[in-house]
């Protein structure tokens, strides 16, 4: 549709629920179904693939909107940006060679603005956001969700509310002030957060903004799917190694890769998921071991990577779907595992890992030993965020100038 106010084709038809597939009219101020569940945007493609061709996208800039057929925001004018590039591919020549195996790729996420992949399905939200006329946002989080949330509304104008676990790295909290945002320690963990932002929202009219509790995120986390599809010339990996925390990457991908089958761009091989956890906060591999459709609360959570360390995720069904639809599993790795290999990976590639991003590394070497991943497989792991926002060991070693130097022995 396109006019005065409709200035960008959008193929948007309606929203459904993710568990009844019950209807919602689009353009509607929406958080979850009648059922509690997560709502889904539905398109047109039929006629999304007559309007748009994989190479009219090729001409566009190099960043998350060159896929705006595939998205929501209808008026261009609400588009929120703070330069969303596609994020690059890396071999990870250690892994392999380590592994004996021909392609492991990292798409390095820590590239986009605020440092995390949060960011694509923030821009989205608060793209819709500001559309929808929505003045006051909030949300809880482990760290770069908030940060991002933060960014992009100071961007767009918006207020924003942000509640963090006490424990939460003081480099995100403070982040997340800085950028804008009223900020608050919560001594709990991330539902306890999420619990405060709910009830809020009668007293202070707020927009819950939670994980998959409004419907845009998904659809700005689904161009991680697309971006990676074009990047392998519209073709698919064998196995997507993912940081499961709440989810929304995971569900988001498998969408993308079903919307871009319908419209003839990619064939029905779809990559095997592999939802990624701590072993000290894992409901989702708990659930996925006992063929369970739901996944229980994990009871004192604990991980040093934070960002998976969600103890319950409301689109539980929706990421064990997509894991057993594409043939996959869930796994846990330990910390220190994580540890080892971030470091590993670090001083042999120069690659630096966030924890959530080594999870998916010490996954992969897990399961290539255990025989769920082949050696002959392409495998992606996604490195969420910038390791420059998570803790680092110590550098001691001292050089005193007005001292003769032994410099033999700094080799």
């Amino acid at each position: 549709m396109t006019n005065a106010l409709f200035d960008a084709e959008t193929f948007v038809t309606h929203l459904s629920c993710s568990e009844t597939g019950k209807h919602y009219p689009a353009d509607q101020i929406h958080n979850l179904s009648d059922t509690g569940k997560p709502l889904l945007v539905n398109y047109d493609l039929k006629r999304l693939a007559s309007n748009v061709s994989k190479a009219q996208i090729a001409t566009r800039a190099p960043e998350l909107w060159r896929y705006r057929e595939f998205l929501p925001v209808r008026n261009t004018a609400n588009i929120v940006r703070l330069g969303e590039l596609m994020t690059p591919l890396i071999p990870s020549q250690s892994l392999q060679n380590a592994l004996s195996m021909e392609s492991v790729l990292v798409k390095d996420e820590g590239r986009l603005p605020t440092g995390s992949f949060k960011a694509r399905g923030i821009a989205l939200a608060v793209s819709m956001a500001k559309e929808l006329g929505i003045t006051r946002m909030a949300m809880p989080t482990n760290g770069n969700a908030g940060a991002a949330l933060a960014a992009y509304c100071t961007r767009a104008g918006i207020e924003s509310f942000v509640f963090c676990p006490d424990d939460t790295p003081q480099v995100n909290i403070r982040e997340i002030a800085l950028q804008g945002a009223q900020t608050f320690q919560v001594n709990g963990l991330i539902n306890d957060c999420g619990r405060i932002v709910g009830e809020g929202c009668a007293a202070t009219g707020w927009f819950d903004t939670s994980t998959l509790k409004e419907p845009y995120r998904i659809e700005g986390k689904k161009t991680m799917g697309l971006e990676l599809a074009e990047q392998l010339n519209w073709q698919v990996p064998d196995v997507i190694l993912y940081p499961t925390g709440g989810g929304t990457g995971l569900i988001g991908m498998w969408k993308a890769f079903n919307e871009l089958e319908a419209i003839g761009w990619i064939g029905s091989k779809r990559p095997r998921m592999v939802a990624v956890q701590a072993s000290g906060c894992a409901p989702i591999v708990k659930a996925f071991e006992e063929n369970k459709d739901h996944a229980e609360l994990w009871s004192d959570a604990t991980t040093l990577a934070a960002g998976i360390r969600v103890p319950a995720a409301i689109g539980d069904f929706l990421i064990l779907n997509a894991v057993r639809e594409s043939g996959g599993f869930a796994t846990a790795v330990d910390d220190s595992d994580i540890l080892e290999t971030q470091t590993r990976i670090a001083r042999q590639e120069g690659l630096l890992l966030c924890p959530e991003g080594a999870a998916t590394a010490a996954a992969l070497v897990k399961e290539v030993a255990s025989g769920r991943i082949r050696r002959d497989e392409q495998v992606i792991l996604f490195n969420c965020a910038t390791g420059l926002k998570y803790p680092m060991p110590g550098a001691e070693r001292f050089v005193d100038r007005f001292e003769p130097i032994n410099y033999k022995a700094l080799l």
